[in-house]
């Protein structure tokens, strides 16, 4: 079986999910699981309208009620030729029947606690599927039943053992040739049944998760682009897809800024051994990109990706000379404090070292300004250079710092691994040392 997984560009309207449906219907033979997103921009919808309502604006928040329960029945009507099943009209009606007893609550409570904001974001996965399962009379599955997560609302963390046994109870014997079985994305409960959700972006990583738990033979996700390409198409106009990635590159170039892929996508299938694809949904026949463990390209480059703003902080302490625990104390400051580290160079009496632009940065300071000076330099951005065999090939360093010329870096990082080059720059000139590195270093990469 595969799992196919439709993000909420690709099931926008009823023509997007006519779309959809015929990709499905394609892939029938393969018994497949089909994991969606919510249309278009409802989740967006629906955090405005919880958050019209806490703010007292009810008025407002059931204005956005109505707009999403409109263009969900247009997309009902226009998907069943203006004659959607009486079963369907129902589940709509059930569904933004509870959006609105959520949101008056918040509305008389003038309280939006991260549980509530879950229960209401749930509901826009929980529509499109029931939309979409009826236009394939495919079996509807509530990702609730199956996605066990902890009690972070907002950012539940799977429990995957529990995941693939509630798999096997609630999926696998719907799963066959010939029908659709179709679930959400992103969304999940906990032991007790209290409804969470994964986080934004979470889809991806739900599906994975699925695909792991039933022992897919491949996980297809399905996007807006060709599969991962080379750059930022929309920086790099010339970026490619990338036929074949592994799952080490993939994972840096996630990090880094790729907008793909969510980071934690990549796990569950890493574990499993399960390709992920990654599609075109208006262009199925298009090029696309696979990611598996096995791959061994051989190229010293193989995408560019970018994140900014980023913050350098550098570290300096004559008494870090030739002393043990130094070190240790630094980062001590930095876990204390809750900041994650990205970058990080090492000198005789300095360390500079990259942290995300909104971290609590006076705190930090104040806590390093006991034992040390600090230069602090905001604005700026990461640029990795992404490859199998970059650290191993001779003169990939020179050519990528020469292809620079005028644009200044003002930090170098080796990732711990072979296949991550890192660069600092001002974050104004993200865009032209893209253009630069991608023409020199990448090129017509395939």
């Amino acid at each position: 079986m595969i799992v196919l997984k439709f993000g909420g560009s690709s099931v926008a309207d009823a023509a997007c999910m006519r779309q959809v449906a015929f990709l499905v219907g394609a892939a029938l033979p393969r018994s497949p699981l089909v994991v969606l997103s919510a249309m278009g921009k409802t989740t967006n919808g629906l955090f405005d309208a919880a958050k019209a309502a806490e703010a007292g604006d009810l008025p407002l928040a059931l204005e956005r009620h109505r707009a999403l329960l409109a263009a969900h029945r247009k997309a009902a009507v226009e998907l069943f030729d203006g004659n959607p099943p009486e079963a369907l009209e129902a589940a709509i009606a059930d569904l933004f029947g509870e959006l609105e007893l959520l949101l008056k609550g918040v509305g008389m409570l003038r309280e939006l606690s991260p549980r509530s904001m879950d229960a209401i974001a749930s509901l826009g996965e929980r529509l499109s599927t029931r939309i979409f399962a009826a236009c394939m009379e495919g079996v509807w599955v509530d990702a609730r039943t199956v996605m066990r997560t902890d009690a972070v609302f907002g950012e539940g963390a799977p429990q995957p053992e529990a995941v693939r046994e509630l798999a096997a109870l609630h999926l696998a014997p719907h799963l066959g040739p010939g029908r659709a079985v179709v679930t959400q994305g992103y969304i999940g409960a906990t032991e007790n049944g209290l409804t969470t959700t994964l986080g934004r972006g979470g889809s991806d990583y739900s599906a994975a998760l699925f695909g792991a738990a039933l022992g897919a033979e491949e996980v297809q996700i399905w996007t807006d682009v060709e599969g991962v390409l080379t750059c930022d198409p929309r920086i790099v106009p010339e970026a490619l897809p990338i036929s074949d990635l592994s799952f080490a590159e993939a994972a840096e170039l996630a990090a880094f800024g790729a907008k793909v892929l969510h980071p934690a996508t990549i796990q569950p299938a890493v574990e499993a051994g399960i390709p992920v694809t990654v599609r075109h949904t208006q262009k199925p026949e298009g090029r696309f990109t696979t990611i598996s463990a096995e791959v061994q390209t051989g190229r010293p480059i193989t995408a560019l990706a970018s994140r900014g703003p980023v913050t350098v902080l550098t570290v300096s302490s004559s008494r870090m000379l030739a002393q043990s625990g130094f070190l240790a104390r630094l980062f001590e400051v930095f876990g204390r404090r809750e900041v994650s580290v990205d970058l990080v160079a090492t000198a005789e009496v300095s360390v500079s070292l990259t942290v995300e632009a909104d971290v609590p940065l006076k705190a930090l300071l104040q806590d390093l300004a006991v034992f040390a000076k600090v230069e602090v330099h905001e604005g700026r951005a990461i640029i990795a250079a992404v490859g199998e065999r970059l650290k191993s090939t001779p003169g990939v360093g020179a050519q990528l710092l020469s292809s620079l010329g005028d644009i200044n870096v003002e930090m170098i990082s080796m990732g711990a691994n072979e296949i991550n080059l890192s660069l600092v720059v001002k974050q104004e000139s993200t865009s032209e040392a893209l253009r630069r590195l991608h023409r020199v270093l990448v090129g017509s990469t395939p």
